[in-house]
């Protein structure tokens, strides 16, 4: 079953990683910055990793070197370690998905990208899957699902179908991807398991918005999300094609 995106995804903004900004002591999937985002009206994109013993944490990288004063990779620590690992610039720890949807509740919509396991875009093994849709059944609020890895969102069809689900995509220039290879950029450049993950929508990269597979998805029904937005020009740019950004590093302009 395809799960048509809400409406609320197509109308605010949406907070990249939330609406964070470091010198104003909101890090990036932080707390502060979830507050600020809803404060701001703004909808919130977040990232979800998976701790040792199975907890969904709201973090964007494989390793806590560049966001915490700790080293190595996050799956290594357990949720109750990573409740004690303070975000750089703020007294915050690393917070759970479980802490995120009970802090959003509802108020804005939430745009959930879950972070490829494996480092290949290969099979995964569905357990930060399964912990997502765990916690997701019972959310009150608009919210969806994406990912790069389309494993992951396959997973998500069978554990949540009635979760919207999309793809995170990009023009997969083999330089910026590696180690991933090749073959591998080649193929998802292509977005070709859009429909057989039963997606209803893409979060594309910015730059590669007139790629003319967005265009074939967007006039096969399709909504076009983008990433990252960095200015209000950009922004003027991306919407041409996209029907909403993710954003950060300025204020994006509310609807009227």
């Amino acid at each position: 079953m395809r799960v048509p995106l809400p409406a609320a995804f197509l109308s605010a903004p949406l907070a990249h990683r939330a609406y964070h900004d470091r010198s104003l002591g909101r890090p990036e999937n932080s707390r502060g910055a979830i507050k600020a985002a809803i404060a701001a009206g703004y909808g919130i994109e977040i990232d979800l990793q998976l701790s040792s013993d199975g907890v969904a944490m709201v973090f964007h990288d494989e390793a806590l070197d560049r966001l915490t004063a700790r080293t190595g990779p996050i799956k290594h620590h357990t949720a109750a370690a990573l409740s004690q690992i303070k975000l750089r610039d703020c007294d915050e720890p690393v917070p759970t998905l479980a802490e995120i949807l009970a802090l959003v509740a509802g108020q804005v919509p939430l745009l959930i990208e879950i972070k490829d396991q494996t480092g290949t875009m290969y099979d995964t093994d569905a357990r930060l899957e399964a912990a997502t849709a765990t916690l997701l059944a019972t959310y009150q609020g608009p919210v969806a699902v994406m990912s790069f890895n389309p494993h992951s969102i396959a997973h998500m069809a069978r554990l949540a179908p009635h979760i919207p689900r999309g793809l995170t995509t990009s023009a997969y220039d083999p330089t910026d991807w590696a180690p991933l290879p090749p073959q591998t950029c080649d193929r998802l450049r292509e977005i070709p398991d859009y429909d057989p993950t039963l997606s209803s929508f893409i979060s594309h990269e910015a730059a590669d918005l007139p790629r003319p597979r967005v265009t074939e998805l967007k006039t096969q029904g399709a909504a076009i999300l983008c990433w990252t937005i960095r200015s209000p020009v950009a922004e003027a740019a991306a919407r041409k094609i996209a029907q909403n950004v993710t954003f950060e590093t300025y204020a994006a302009a509310l609807p009227a």
